[in-house]
């Protein structure tokens, strides 16, 4: 621990009565009396704690006097300065099955023997107490056949003497020790309830024996609970329905004489475990704890176990040792060889049987099954679902067993024993398991009563309510079992507490050297490694000559200081030489490849240059990705190679190869530059004209605005003269009105006055229009304006040869109708009569044949009256109408056909 600065731990191992519990009590007072001198009275608390542990937790067996009946890991902690510092005690796994019922030759826990034979005689009246021949339970067949209850080599009296000075050390009160000895009393006198049947309950229940009745009294009072409560929870317990009849209805079930036997040991199990937990944290917490930097930890648990019966307390102990031997195989043997093999060292191999298959299985996958702990099919998980069944059977447990590890060697039948009472028992009631130190038959009768050690509702309700302090503190943070499948089984926190020392073990450093007795040391590669007891002499040295050895330790100082400096120079040199080595071989790459890095970061601009274009983008872009692609093969080649020939000739073709690329490069800049100056001159250009033509449209508004005023202007005077019109009209109405009276009483004739002519609003529209338009049609041809209208392409043109048009038919149909009365004419004729006569009295002149058959049509003045809904042109698809759809009209409505001017003869 001082030479590597790490915790260190210390396993004492061996089968039953091999001595580890004395091993251990002299390992704890070696720590305590070599390093604890400073420390004060920590290490007296420790060496204290051991009779306490041993009363409450060694028995007498068959193969020892004091044999542990617990596990426990105990830690000696000590500060920066290697002192003691503190200390902490961790158990695992009590014997429960001795507190109730101690088997053969064996005595249950040394605490009922020293409190009935050690205590004071006023204690034990109080208690209740008498000799150990009265009480059943802690006396077995073979000591009631013997005689009294007594043994030679055991002195319960002056045991129980140190036990209560120890207790009084470790800081425990008269009052508290008092409490202690009054629930140890209270277990004694539970063991000697027994029952019987009870002739008045008709569904098989048991009563309380009458000879009894006095132990039954004597452990209530001593527990201090209601003595009717006890034997009423001893004899029945209470069941929640949960479905039939009224959901959450409370029954009370009576129990059967093996019932209350197995709820009256729970009970007393229960709380001895609870009161040995107690004791071993009032321990921790009396003995004084500093800061701690490292600890050395002591393990001392039950050793290999074979008995001709061996129940669940022998699986966990076995199960516990296989795990330790597992762990000294992997960090003593295998890490240690293995350590041997890397220095060099000629050492010969041990060789030793692994137990890896008897915890863990290859399988044909190499996935490792564990027989004792694995979470499927594991005997821990199939103990826990056959406990969760509504009815358990070990003969169901037993066979679920052999039938999932059937084809395991290290499980079989217990006919497979040696030993004859093992092959009696049948394939359901057992099995056995071939551990690393021999083949161990189990009887599973009681597995399932001992993994469960939970109590049931009656009894953990009236536990709680007891009124002694100490029964109320060992049950506060008990919960009562509220179903099968929520306990927590006692081989599951077994497998949990293991699991935890494990890892505190592997995390500890182990020092050891095995098989270097030839010598006294061997050189390794990197270190020393020295014969067991090595040490030993080099202390015996240092104590018999000190001034000699410390001329000896000066020169080796000197020896190992230039041997250093030595090494060191031979290291900087060397690292000097390969430094140049590297720096030759690989110069000319690493130049090589910053080159072209360089070269490539250029393009990197280049390419960010290539994004902003708009014309040709894609074409620059694949210029781009081809030189990329050249810079890439170019890297790719230089780092596969490592030869000085082949990098020189590499180095050639770079250099030519780096000439071009940037020439290309720079070429490729050039002409990215050229493309992006003329683009942006195209964009001012574009701008300019946008600018010209904002300028033109704000003129055009302007020039709008002025036009719409004058437009106003005129629209007001038009107005003015519609309103000056209107006044002559109605003066010129009175007047006709005067003159029609004047003429009927004067018997006259009244010649109609032609109406004043005004101009409409449509007609100075159009005037209006014609005088903005830039055409002055008013002295063309009716011909030429047709013949416009039909060819004409000119959009504005068109426009003003149709309003030239229909300004011509409003005359003239105006002048019609203003002619109308003046003339004798029919409706229907085109001409008047005195015209029409003369004509027809004039001689007519011989026509051409062409005119002959033209007489029969109409001319262009008939043809204009149609209107455009009767040809149907306006129904025609298209912006406009064409020439061949017009004249196709105009000649089946019978207009004369167009002859064109050059034809005209």
């Amino acid at each position: 621990m001082r030479v590597l600065k790490q915790s260190q731990s210390i396993i004492v191992s061996g089968e039953s009565g091999a001595g580890k519990t004395e091993s251990t009590k002299h390992l704890l007072k070696f720590l305590c009396d070599s390093w604890g001198a400073e420390a004060g009275p920590i290490e007296q608390k420790i060496l204290d704690a051991n009779p306490v542990l041993e009363a409450f937790g060694n028995a007498k067996t068959t193969r020892n006097n004091n044999s542990s009946r617990f596990g426990k890991f105990i830690e000696v902690h000590f500060d920066k300065n290697f002192k003691v510092a503190g200390g902490h005690i961790s158990h695992y796994l009590l014997e429960k099955s001795r507190i109730c019922s101690p088997q053969g030759d064996e005595r249950s826990y040394h605490i009922f023997y020293m409190l009935m034979a050690g205590a004071p005689e006023g204690l034990r009246q109080k208690l209740g107490l008498t000799k150990p021949d009265d009480y059943s339970d802690k006396k077995s067949a073979n000591h009631s056949s013997k005689g009294p209850l007594r043994d030679i080599l055991l002195d319960d009296l002056e045991d129980f003497v140190a036990l209560d000075k120890a207790l009084a050390r470790l800081g425990i009160t008269d009052s508290e020790r008092l409490q202690i000895y009054t629930t140890v009393a209270a277990v004694l006198h539970l063991g000697n309830i027994e029952f019987e049947d009870n002739p008045e309950d008709t569904r098989g229940g048991c009563r309380v024996a009458t000879s009894k009745e006095k132990a039954l009294l004597m452990a209530s009072k001593l527990l201090e609970i209601d003595p009717s409560e006890l034997r009423q929870a001893l004899v029945a317990r209470v069941m929640q329905s949960s479905r039939g009849g009224l959901k959450g209805t409370v029954i009370m079930v009576p129990l059967k004489i093996y019932e209350a036997n197995n709820a009256r040991d729970a009970l007393a199990k229960a709380i001895y475990s609870n009161l040995f937990d107690y004791i071993v944290n009032r321990i921790n917490q009396s003995i004084p704890f500093q800061a701690s930097s490292y600890y050395i930890g002591v393990l001392d648990i039950a050793g290999f176990e074979f008995f001709t019966v061996n129940s669940f307390e022998q699986f966990c102990i076995n199960y516990c040792n296989e795990k330790l031997q597992q762990f000294f195989n992997d960090r003593i043997l295998k890490h240690e060889q293995e350590l041997y093999k890397r220095e060099g060292l000629c050492v010969p191999e041990i060789t030793f049987v692994d137990n890896q298959d008897c915890i863990a299985l290859t399988s044909k996958r190499n996935l490792f099954l564990d027989v004792i702990e694995t979470k499927n099919k594991g005997i821990l998980t199939l103990l826990d679902e056959e406990s969760k069944l509504p009815k358990p059977s070990y003969t169901h447990f037993t066979e679920e067993v052999h039938k999932t590890w059937s084809k395991e060697y290290r499980l079989g039948l217990p006919r497979s024993s040696k030993l004859k009472a093992h092959r009696s028992l049948r394939d359901d009631e057992g099995f056995l398991i071939r551990h690393f130190a021999g083949a161990v038959c189990y009887q599973t009768k009681h597995f399932i009563d001992k993994n469960n050690d939970a109590l049931h509702a009656s009894l953990e309700g009236i536990i709680q309510d007891s009124k002694n302090k100490l029964i109320q503190t060992l049950f506060s943070t008990s919960m009562a079992q509220k179903g099968k499948l929520t306990f927590i089984s006692v081989g599951n926190k077994f497998k949990t507490q293991l699991g935890e020392l494990m890892e505190k073990l592997k995390n500890n450093a182990m020092f050891h050297s095995l098989k270097l007795q030839d010598r006294d040391f061997k050189f390794g590669v990197t270190r020393v490694f020295f014969r067991p007891g090595k040490f030993a002499e080099f202390d015996k040295i240092m104590r018999s000559d000190p001034e000699n050895l410390k001329a000896i330790v000066a020169n080796v100082k000197k020896w190992l200081i230039k041997s250093r400096w030595n090494r060191a120079q031979f290291c900087a040199l060397s690292v000097i030489r390969r430094g140049y080595l590297v720096k030759k071989q690989h110069a000319p790459r690493i130049k090589a490849l910053r080159n072209i890095r360089a070269l490539d970061a250029n393009l990197k601009k280049v390419e960010a240059s290539a994004s902003q274009l708009k014309k040709d983008k894609d074409s620059s872009t694949n210029q781009i990705n081809q030189l990329k692609t050249q810079f890439t093969t170019a890297i790719d080649r230089i780092r596969v190679m490592y030869l000085i020939k082949t990098i020189k000739l590499m180095q050639k073709h770079v250099k030519v190869c780096m000439q071009t690329w940037w020439r290309k490069v720079n070429q490729q800049m050039a002409a990215l530059k050229k493309k992006l100056q003329d683009q942006k001159k195209c964009r001012r250009t574009r701008e300019a004209k946008k600018d010209t033509g904002g300028i033109r449209q704000a003129k055009e508004e302007e020039a709008d605005r002025k036009l719409a005023l004058e437009l106003q202007q005129q629209q007001e005077k038009l107005a003015q003269e519609e309103r000056h019109y209107q006044e002559q009209l109605e003066q010129e109405r009175q007047d006709r009105e005067l003159a029609f009276r004047l003429a009927q009483e004067s018997n006259g004739q009244l010649e109609e006055s032609p109406p004043m002519i005004r101009k409409s609003e449509a007609v100075k529209n159009q005037q209006a229009n014609l005088a903005k338009s830039k055409y002055d049609l008013s002295k063309w041809k009716y011909s030429e304006l047709r013949d416009t209208i039909n060819t004409s392409c000119d959009i504005e043109l068109l426009e003003a040869c149709r309003h030239e048009f229909h300004r011509r038919l409003k005359v003239y149909h105006a002048w019609k109708a203003k002619n109308r009365k003046r003339t004798t004419m029919d409706e229907n004729e085109r001409a008047p009569r005195s015209v029409m006569e003369s004509a027809a009295r004039t001689p007519r002149l011989p026509q051409k044949a062409i005119l002959d058959n033209n007489s029969q049509r109409k001319d262009d003045m008939q043809m204009c009256e149609l209107s455009l809904e009767e040809t149907g042109l306006t129904r025609k698809r298209g912006a406009e109408i064409l020439e061949t759809e017009f004249n196709k009209e105009w000649e089946r409505n019978g207009g004369v056909p167009y002859v064109r001017p050059a034809d005209r003869k």
